[in-house]
């Protein structure tokens, strides 16, 4: 055990396996009492985003079959997708359990009698030991909340909201039409139906500093989610992101810098929310930009190291930081 590590941390399962953050395949293990493997799976939702309730034109990173190989197959009935690729999983791991994971489009956009024919269907098949449902903070009324938390009852259910980032005025140049406001709401009537529930993080966005990014990390440090997914941003083809980084008018954080403000954020996290990802990536036939981001394993190994060269860890600084009176607002720059 490290000398840096405190006492009161020294319960935490991950630690005890050599570790300096809790990785999902870790909390997983633990849960299930065995390997546990995600089946991404397509229902084809659509998204408030990209059907003109909101807009039209989605995130300004938004490019759907950049997302997931699933958005790019022919659509297919829920069970078949999960037997075809249960299959090819215990080929290759031995692995007999898994997560149904919703994760295309906005997952909980659509009619809850819907909704609940797909999700059941997804947890009949054989294996599967609960779902994941990827969604907008925005696009989670009561009735859907309340189905989730009855399957909760019988299954383990986690609600992944994507936040991106708690600032505004951030939110408003990605194109999310919606705000951190939104999130709040979505994660208190989640948590009063005690659901699991995950944040999507992007770290690195243009025009935020290393101080907003810590921002973002304290609050969901405050607010006790269950877990969080880090991505960096990535440059997928035909998107407004692409364009505008085509034109020079955005710049995207190198490997080192994105590598400092992970380990940052996983610094400010409790040492008790499992890291569900620590970077994404795009196919290469879809990627732009950053070429560091085509090797996922690669950035992992990098923060992993970075870690080992602070000598510090998953919440080491959780507890000591006191949160901002207001949140930071970005300056008055072009991105």
């Amino acid at each position: 055990m490290n000398s840096l590590v405190p006492k009161q941390f020294e319960a935490y399962p991950w630690q005890q396996e050599g570790l300096r953050y809790y990785a999902l395949r870790l909390f997983l293990q633990q849960k299930f009492g065995g390997p546990v493997r995600k089946i991404t799976l397509d229902a084809g939702f659509s998204c408030p985003n990209v059907d003109g309730t909101l807009g039209w034109d989605g995130c300004i990173f938004c490019n759907l079959a950049s997302f997931s190989p699933a958005r790019r197959q022919s659509s297919r009935p829920i069970r078949e997708q999960i037997q075809q690729a249960a299959e090819k999983l215990r080929q290759r791991y031995g692995t007999c359990q898994f997560l149904a994971y919703f994760q295309p489009g906005t997952n909980t956009y659509g009619p809850v009698e819907k909704l609940r024919q797909l999700y059941q269907e997804a947890l009949q098949e054989p294996g599967i030991v609960g779902l994941c449902i990827g969604t907008r903070p925005d696009c989670v009324p009561d009735e859907v909340l309340d189905l989730l938390a009855e399957l909760a009852q019988k299954s383990w259910v986690l609600l992944e909201l994507g936040l991106q980032t708690i600032h505004n005025r951030t939110l408003h140049w990605i194109g999310r039409h919606h705000t951190y406001e939104a999130f709040l709401d979505a994660v208190d009537r989640a948590q009063k139906r005690r659901l699991s529930i995950g944040a999507h993080v992007i770290v690195g966005l243009p025009g935020e500093s290393a101080e907003d990014v810590q921002a973002t990390a304290q609050e969901i440090a405050r607010l006790g989610l269950h877990s969080v997914k880090i991505h960096n941003l990535y440059v997928a083809r035909q998107t407004r992101l692409a364009q505008s980084y085509q034109e020079g008018q955005v710049r995207l954080p190198s490997l080192e810098e994105y590598v400092g403000l992970v380990v940052d954020f996983l610094e400010r996290l409790p040492p008790d929310c499992v890291i569900d990802r620590l970077c994404a990536d795009c196919p290469p036939e879809y990627l732009v930009a950053p070429n560091w981001s085509a090797r996922k394993a690669t950035v992992v190994a990098a923060i992993e190291a970075e870690l080992q060269r602070r000598d510090t860890y998953q919440g080491r600084l959780f507890g000591n930081l006191s949160p901002p009176a207001s949140l930071p607002t970005l300056p008055e720059t072009t991105f």
